[in-house]
């Protein structure tokens, strides 16, 4: 699903990951309800997420109203817990990238 975001500017937060192949139904589980608080926070727009299941390599990116607001879910402690188990437990790598979309364009069959 393509997020609907307003016009820009707004705050782009791209996780690049690396998935080890240990439990896939808790990673599945925490990735659900990370999703889920996300979409509740002040500031939310949307987020985009796919993983190839071959290499494991997965691209998510949230989107947020501003560059406070992407800080600030960084620093909720659910997702904060989340993260450090995703160090130990999920990832064997990741980057995260943080954005200001300044255009955006699209089209729509």
């Amino acid at each position: 699903m393509i997020a609907a975001t307003p016009e820009p500017p707004y705050t782009a937060v791209i996780f690049t990951s690396h998935r080890t192949i240990a439990d896939d139904d808790g990673y599945l589980i925490a990735a659900a309800e990370m999703e889920r608080m996300a979409a509740i926070q002040p500031g939310f727009l949307g987020v985009e997420s796919v993983r190839d299941a071959t290499t494991r390599l997965g691209i998510t990116v949230s989107y947020w109203s501003t560059d406070d607001h992407a800080r600030a879910w960084k620093a909720v402690v659910e997702h904060l817990a989340v993260q450090e188990t995703g160090r130990h437990r999920w990832y064997d790598r990741y980057e995260v990238r943080v954005a200001t979309v300044r255009r955006s364009y699209g089209f729509e069959a």
